[in-house]
């Protein structure tokens, strides 16, 4: 165990050079897809070229980078510590509620009944806003709830649970029955959150209207540069001392423990920085997507996300990323193609992964390039 935790030579990246040359080169290329490429393609090349990029395109582009962060989120916490989350669609939820919450203050008197509080509440005869729509009205103190609620509520759990060494399936079962209860909390209209309905017909961000096609691609080259931004952190994070730890958490917890690493602070840690990450994606999705409801803490939402870091494949933190643009791609085009039949081929893709390709797209790709050079 000790060699585990200890920085193996040649084994460990050089400081500085954590992707290596063709790392730093895909990362470039990122880079200038989202900050170049798109705002060209959509704003630059009229409607009638061929290569001009779409607005749906763009929103669904945009969707499916929220998607690829919470993916990345799930691999830190199953592909490398060994904590299997299906409950991370709650973290989701409730960094887009506290965006949503920001974007209804935002309609102003421009909704249905001309008042200063949202159309839902004006419906259920509300006279003012709930205590916990205090700050709706700032973007910056909404963004730090956003960081602040999800991540309070994943500690508190996480230390609950982890302190009482709840793990494998006990754990992921406790994770869905959370959710599922705060999926049935915000059905109510009571709580504030548009019950059924939840949020939606949002107009402005920032006093800017959200239908304009550059408030769209701000939007898109600002979740890009944090699903980019997220990787770097967490490609450092499990090439450190503390990612390996994790790592040696997963494969052997007891051995970790006697060797005087407590591993409740590690799986802590990252089990909140997992929250938080998902988080923003939901904050970064809302205005993207154009509504928030009870919906997406479904059990079926947060199964997904473990279903694109299993299909990218785990531990390899570009896996997931791939996995949720595959996934979600497939789903978009069977869809419309094919709606009656999606259910049936995200089932079977997820057991095809599961019984031929354990290691995922990423995985099989590896093994294609080792028998070649072989």
């Amino acid at each position: 165990m000790s060699a585990v935790l200890q920085e193996p030579i040649g084994l460990t990246p050089r400081r500085g050079l954590l992707l290596g040359t063709r790392g730093w080169f895909t990362v470039g290329s990122a880079l200038m897809a989202v900050l170049v490429l798109a705002p060209l393609l959509n704003l630059m090349l009229p409607a009638s070229h061929p290569l001009h990029l779409p607005d749906h395109a763009v929103a669904l582009i945009g969707k499916i980078m929220c998607y690829a962060i919470c993916a990345l989120a799930m691999d830190l916490v199953w592909g490398y510590t060994g904590i299997l989350s299906l409950g991370h669609g709650l973290f989701f939820a409730l960094g887009g509620y506290g965006m949503g919450m920001y974007l209804m203050r935002q309609i102003g008197r421009d909704g249905n009944y001309k008042s200063e509080l949202p159309d839902f509440m004006v419906f259920l005869d509300w006279k003012e806003l709930p205590w916990h729509w205090a700050w709706s009205d700032s973007l910056v103190l909404q963004l730090l709830l956003v960081l602040a609620v999800p991540g309070l509520l994943a500690w508190v759990f996480g230390y609950f649970a982890f302190r009482s060494r709840i793990k494998g399936v006990y754990f992921s079962i406790i994770t869905q029955a959370l959710t599922y209860a705060a999926m049935l909390l915000f059905f109510r209209n009571e709580t504030g959150f548009g019950g059924n309905n939840g949020f939606t017909d949002f107009k402005r961000i920032l006093d800017v209207p959200l239908a304009q096609p550059t408030t769209r691609m701000v939007l898109f080259v600002v979740t890009g540069l944090v699903l980019i931004g997220f990787y770097l952190l967490a490609r450092a994070l499990v090439h450190s001392r503390f990612g390996r730890v994790l790592q040696a958490i997963r494969d052997a917890e007891n051995r970790v423990r006697f060797t005087g690493y407590d591993p409740l602070s590690y799986k802590l840690a990252i089990w909140t920085l997992s929250a938080v990450m998902c988080a923003v994606a939901g904050a970064l999705y809302v205005p993207q997507v154009g509504i928030i409801n009870p919906g997406e803490m479904s059990p079926a939402a947060s199964i997904e996300i473990a279903v694109w870091a299993a299909v990218g494949g785990r531990a390899t933190l570009v896996g997931p990323i791939v996995g949720a643009f595959f996934v979600n791609g497939a789903k978009s085009w069977f869809t419309q193609a094919f709606p009656e039949y999606w259910l049936y081929f995200l089932g079977l893709l997820f057991i095809a992964v599961t019984l031929f390709m354990p290691q995922g797209i990423v995985g099989l790709v590896r093994r294609f390039r080792k028998e070649e050079k072989a």
